[in-house]
């Protein structure tokens, strides 16, 4: 096998090997995402127990359990879930990133940028140099994407309050110059304050100070774009003027730079089959802009996945300086859970020519350990040589990542993941107080009388019930009264209110429909539909007949069961109330209620059907009373002849009307005194049903005396209202704690299983 055929599987493997790598953080992003919605749900269930610990500090009487309350602290608590929120939030982007990213870092005038440039194909023009002074403090991410074609910039802009709070405010406050502006426009208009005496004579302050006033005097140059949207999509030949503050012949003329945050260059890499990568051009060091350095860490500890360190030794001679170690320093401050050394290499710029420095590259690499500065390797290399720049560098950190990165990754991961399983040993700590805050309370001072109260209420809501059911027996078949008196109205009205059209309306049907048989038709169904509709009153007396058999009921609860106080209104509205008060484990209890306050009777259940037949006598197909053809054939004859027919066809279907209306309404009567002893026997069902399941069922006296003890305060005010209400604090303080602690689980913060 050829060395080139060689070449091309190893950057083919290592490409598939990125992609996989990538694929593989994904799952572990998305586990991340549910234990950071878990730890947030802990915070807030933690919160609201420290509220409830709060509201039971001014209704608990007892100063031993009071104190105890005082000394549940979940504040240290909250702080380390925020810092743990905060640190996943990192992990979850890190890895669902679509890229490996790899991080360049050096003081300026190192090499960084011409590093930068070998790699990506790119020009000065898009990656300024700092051959003559300091680079720009704007942080570009270049990523290689191979179908990109033209290269091309997205441009992100501070927005006019980012601008003032992150980029001016720490000028003021490191130069000790007072209030930062609030507004852009309070920054154009007030002119700087004065540097202070004590600074003034610090060459390090005065340069920080010149720099905020190159912001300060250029503002109208750049102002513009800190309205602008982002981000900004840039043509190649455009880049420059964002990230850079001269000419490419040396002209400074640009001062877009001020308002950037960040550009993204995409473009394809010389090297195409370098895999999902991403180059994080870091603002060079050593510049006196305020801020720099410590976006420099955030953004290792956020977004980089490995360092390159790019130091270029002086061809005179060199060695490592305090500005190196300090370099170092920062960028191992960015991840505390993984050492530097672990994901950094020291790129040692070697110049060739008259300025070789070979041999003092060497040196620095000797003696680099000597200053503490732990890399994981050095590389010797030109980086202004492309060639050398894919091969030393670049080649050799992609292998390094493709076989490291996982398991740097679990590392940087399982840090994390030992703070979360002690974050719930102290949430476990500080449960075990509170169950102990309020110690049970004991029995024997409230249950004797509860006792000796529910076997009265026992005795007396047996004894009424079962004369109730004894008295509804009697009256079960007896019509009832209310059902009654509706049938006779809705009688009345039928025979009052026939709804039979007057002669001249079916004559005038007659003429329209040009068919007699048609507006007879018409008219029966015009009939029928009127005596139908005088039926749908019964369907109010039907419900408010059963509303007084529960009424009966509620009375009993109310008088003799003192139940008055759990629930409101009367009859089905406080049925219902009772059955929601109680508990879904206090079934037997719970399923009588819900019967009884949900059981109706419905006009169309119990009546519809019955009337429904009886009125076929005024349905067109169905009815008997017609209209015979030998009888409109005679009075056409008669017409004819001259002679005078008694009755007209009109006349005729008149009459008809009222024979077939009042069979139906007799029919309906009779039917309907059927039925005048369903509401007080549909009655007697259910209320007989109800003291079944409330009084005879198995286990039914037990549930009662469960439930009652919920409710002892509301039923017996008097002889348990403090004791009880203490009762039910302490049962809704212990379920609260029971929250907690089934959050704070091992397998809700383990995203590492």
């Amino acid at each position: 096998m050829s060395s080139t055929m060689q070449i091309d599987s190893a950057a083919t493997a290592r490409t598939t090997q990125i992609a996989q790598i990538i694929q593989k953080r994904r799952p572990l992003g998305q586990k991340i995402e549910t234990v950071e919605i878990n730890l947030k749900t802990l915070s807030a269930a933690l919160r609201q127990l420290e509220k409830q610990r709060d509201q039971l500090l001014d209704k608990v009487g007892d100063l031993g359990t009071i104190g105890r309350l005082r000394e549940i602290d979940c504040s240290a608590i909250q702080r380390s879930i925020d810092t743990e929120l905060a640190a996943l939030n990192s992990l979850k982007s890190r890895f669902s990133r679509n890229n490996l990213n790899i991080g360049v870092v050096g003081r300026a005038r190192q090499g960084k940028s011409r590093l930068l440039q070998s790699l990506t194909g790119l020009s000065t023009a898009e990656i300024p140099d700092g051959d003559d002074q300091h680079c720009t403090g704007v942080r570009s991410n270049v990523h290689h994407n191979s179908d990109v074609g033209e290269t091309y910039a997205e441009v992100w802009f501070h927005t006019e309050r980012s601008f003032l709070d992150e980029v001016i405010a720490p000028y003021y406050w490191q130069l000790k110059l007072g209030s930062h502006p609030l507004t852009i426009q309070e920054f154009a208009d007030i002119p700087l304050p004065e540097l202070p005496k004590e600074l003034a004579e610090k060459r390090q302050a005065a340069a920080k100070y010149d720099h905020l006033c190159r912001y300060h005097q250029n503002l109208h140059r750049y102002r513009n774009v800190l309205s602008e949207p982002s981000p900004r999509r840039v043509p190649r030949h455009e880049i420059r003027e964002y990230v850079a503050q001269d000419t490419l012949d040396r002209r400074r003329i640009y001062f877009n730079y001020l308002a950037v945050r960040e550009v993204k260059i995409v473009c394809s890499f010389p090297n195409l089959d370098i895999g999902q990568i991403a180059l994080v051009d870091m603002p060079g060091l050593g510049d006196t802009g305020i801020g720099d350095e410590e976006r420099m860490i955030k953004t290792l500890g956020q977004d980089i996945d490995l360092v390159l360190f790019v130091r270029m030794p002086k061809s005179t001679g060199d060695f490592w300086a305090k500005e190196d170690v300090e370099l170092y320093d920062m960028a191992n401050s960015a991840l505390i859970d993984l050492p530097i050394k672990e994901w950094s290499f020291m790129v040692l710029n070697q110049i060739r020519g008259s300025s070789d420095n070979r041999r003092n590259c060497e040196s620095l690499a000797a003696t680099i350990s000597e200053k503490h500065i732990d890399v994981q390797d050095f590389i010797i290399a030109d980086c202004a040589n492309s060639e050398q720049a894919q091969t030393e560098i670049l080649d050799r950190v992609l292998h390094y990542l493709g076989e490291r990165v996982e398991v740097l990754d679990r590392q940087y991961a399982s840090a994390c993941q030992d703070r979360l399983i002690q974050l719930q040993r102290t949430v476990a700590i500080e449960l075990e107080k509170a169950k102990d805050a309020w110690r049970q309370a004991s029995r024997d001072d409230w249950f004797p009388k509860f006792l000796e109260l529910f076997g009265k209420f026992w005795n007396d809501l047996t004894r009424e019930l079962e004369l109730l059911s004894s008295s509804m027996i009697s009256e079960r078949d007896t019509d009832d009264k209310n059902f009654k008196s509706a049938v006779d109205s809705a009688i009345a009205a039928c025979r009052s209110k026939t709804g039979i059209p007057e002669l001249e309306e079916i004559q005038q049907k007659c003429y329209a429909a040009g068919v007699y048989m048609t507006a007879y038709a018409e008219s029966l169904h015009e009939v029928r539909t009127h005596l139908s509709k005088q039926f749908l009153s019964l369907d109010i007396a039907l419900k408010e007949s059963l509303e007084q058999a529960k009424s009966r009921v509620v009375v009993i609860l109310k008088t003799h069961g003192k139940l008055e106080k759990i629930a409101e209104g009367n009859g089905s509205e406080f049925l219902k109330q009772l059955a929601e008060k109680i508990p879904e484990n206090l079934a037997g209890l719970k399923l009588g209620f819900q019967t009884l306050a949900t059981f109706d009777l419905q006009y169309r259940g119990l009546v519809q059907h019955r009337i429904i037949r009886h009125l076929d006598v005024l349905t067109p197909n169905r009815t008997t009373y017609r209209l015979e053809g030998s009888f409109l054939d005679k009075w056409i004859e008669d017409i004819k002849a001259g002679g005078i027919h008694t009755s007209s066809p009109a006349e005729k279907i008149v009459n008809n009307l009222f024979k077939a209306q009042a069979e139906a309404v007799n029919n309906c009567e009779k039917e309907l005194k059927t039925l005048l002893k369903e509401p007080s026997q549909a009655g007697f069902a259910i209320v007989e049903e109800f003291v079944d399941r409330v009084l005879r069922a198995e286990g039914v006296r037990t549930e009662w005396q469960i439930f009652l003890q919920e409710v002892a305060s509301d039923v017996w005010i008097d002889e348990f209202g403090t004791t009880m209400e203490r009762t039910q604090l302490r049962r809704d303080w212990m379920q609260r704690i029971g929250e907690v602690d089934h959050l704070k689980q091992p397998d809700a913060l383990n995203f590492l299983r």
